[in-house]
């Protein structure tokens, strides 16, 4: 199933369109948990063990979880590499992967990273960004981990569409109840 999504456009411009795109007027623990649900039932469906993991630039976690059994004690340690990428840089694990064809190396000799500094961070696709209107910086970072470097930024995009058309679509009982 993951093999029938479409390959992600390589263009550093297109990618950095993409991902502010998907700028929130508020993100809550609510939209992470709902976020983190259509991740982990899609993984499921497509028999994939992975992590799915979204926290806050304060560490906080918002949402965390195996989408199966299966999941190999490495996934974790990329789950937190991949996130202090996404809050420290502002894109996507996947653009800096193509911004330095993967490259690790290159990537840290860019932005002149100490050698003990660069196994804090990972340019392997998986990581994306949460911006919300009106603050400088990300928000949250979504990451999954288990999950290969194209594919993994595929998942996140689909279930970053699934939950917009659910959030455009749905109005809370609670909103309209309030809202006058």
């Amino acid at each position: 199933m993951l093999d029938a999504l479409p390959s992600p456009t390589r263009s550093l411009d297109d990618l950095s369109r993409e991902e502010r795109a998907f700028t929130f007027a508020h993100f809550t623990c609510e939209h992470a948990w709902v976020i983190g649900n259509i991740l982990r039932n899609a993984l499921r469906t497509a028999d994939c063990p992975a992590i799915i993991h979204i926290s806050l630039p304060s560490s906080q976690t918002l949402f965390h979880s195996p989408s199966m059994p299966g999941c190999m004690p490495d996934d974790e340690a990329q789950i937190q590499r991949k996130a202090a990428t996404v809050l420290r840089w502002g894109h996507s694990t996947f653009y800096l992967s193509c911004k330095f064809n993967g490259d690790e190396r290159r990537f840290g000799e860019h932005y002149g990273l100490a050698t003990d500094e660069r196994a804090k961070y990972s340019v392997e696709g998986g990581g994306y960004p949460v911006f919300v209107k009106g603050l400088e910086g990300v928000a949250a970072a979504v990451v999954i981990s288990g999950v290969e470097g194209e594919q993994a930024h595929m998942v996140l995009l689909k279930a970053l569409e699934e939950y917009r058309e659910l959030r455009n679509d749905f109005r809370s009982p609670m909103r309209s109840a309030t809202v006058k």
